[in-house]
């Protein structure tokens, strides 16, 4: 069914509403705390503590207002306690195991996270079935068997797979999410559960390990030249509200519509899929020369040529677009940065650019 109306995030919607975030206090979770905080919902997030020195969750206070336990995803019993304690009308797992070159170095630490950690979240949701209405489960656009010569825009239909630790185990967690939604949450009026697929997601603030916009922000600030590995390596690039207002719609409708129960892509625009080289390039040229890179020749993981989304699916049934195209995104990146560069309070700045970014989501 199309959606005929003006879809945005409802904030009437969340006033109030019960969350709990898994890794609440990563990049992506430390924006959507902040999203959520500022529409009134009543936050609890679960992680082990921040991972990354600087941090986004420390430096923008995403804590503010939000109750955190301490646990493992793969603690089975840790996790029921949180759920138990929280009582969540919502959940959203965004916590992970994200790096690649980490999962081909421990393998085994990656399957118990995404895989397991999965499980765990279900299991939890399973004993509070009276409390909690939606789950969204965030994965990854690398959950795609991506063997197909030439590139192509992957359909949520199509095979799942993955030629490293991360992608497969990314599979794997959504098959689980696929055998639990078919197997525990088919009562009309009981939890629903989605996943959610997006990657190549920027924005302040991200301070990750082995990923190419923080590399480029870290290079930025000391001088020295950024090192790529796959200049013509194409991506999905989106600035992390995109997909978090995926996230939140999906939510939602979940809450009012158990149609909306299945695996969901959010990406960005044809347009928007460039290539490493590109972005880099783009972002030398907005900080204004101050930003040089160079290929690294280093052994590197294997890596797929091309990658993009087709959220096809998504704009017809939920009426999501993304608000912010690529241009704006690294505008918005740049800014973020040389606004923490010059000392100014991070949380106003980012609530600002939530704001902007709430009032400038489009129409379904």
């Amino acid at each position: 069914m199309k959606i005929p109306a003006r879809v945005l995030i409802d904030s009437d919607f969340w006033q109030g509403r019960r969350v709990l975030i898994t890794g609440h206090t990563g990049f992506k979770g430390s924006w959507l705390s902040l999203w959520l905080r500022w529409m009134g919902a009543d936050v609890t997030g679960v992680s082990r503590g921040v991972p990354t020195r600087p941090s986004l969750y420390e430096l923008t206070g995403a804590g503010e207002g939000v109750s955190e336990i301490a646990a493992d995803l793969r603690d089975a019993g840790a996790m029921r306690e949180a759920l138990a304690r929280a009582r969540p009308e919502v959940v959203l797992h965004l916590a992970a195991q994200p790096m690649v070159r980490r999962s081909i170095s421990e393998p085994a630490l990656t399957y118990e996270v995404n895989v397991m950690g999965t499980v765990n979240v279900l299991e939890a949701v399973r004993a509070l079935a009276d409390s909690v209405q939606a789950v969204v489960l965030v994965t990854t656009d690398k959950c795609y068997e991506n063997t197909a010569p030439g590139p192509r825009r992957f359909t949520e239909d199509d095979r799942l797979g993955g030629s490293d630790p991360y992608s497969s185990s990314k599979a794997a967690a959504e098959l689980v999410a696929a055998a639990y939604r078919r197997t525990y949450f088919t009562a009309a009026a009981g939890p629903r559960v989605a996943s959610a697929r997006a990657g190549n997601v920027i924005g302040g603030g991200d301070w990750g390990q082995d990923r190419l916009l923080p590399d480029i922000i870290r290079a930025a600030g000391s001088g020295e030249p950024v090192r790529v590995r796959n200049p013509n390596a194409v991506r999905p690039w989106q600035h992390v509200l995109n997909p978090l207002s995926g996230y939140l719609l999906l939510a939602q409708r979940l809450c009012s519509d158990p149609g909306v129960a299945r695996a969901w892509n959010f990406g960005p625009a044809a347009q928007d899929e460039r290539t490493v080289g590109w972005i880099v390039e783009r972002l030398a040229d907005l900080w204004e020369g101050e930003l040089r890179w160079e290929v690294d020749e280093g052994e590197n993981p294997p890596e797929a040529a091309h990658l993009a989304l087709d959220s096809t699916l998504a704009e017809r049934e939920l009426g999501w677009r993304p608000a912010w195209d690529l241009e704006r995104a690294l505008v918005h990146l740049v800014g973020w940065h040389r606004a923490q560069g010059r000392g100014d309070q991070m949380r106003a700045v980012t609530l600002g650019q939530i704001e902007r970014f709430a009032r400038e989501t489009p129409a379904g």
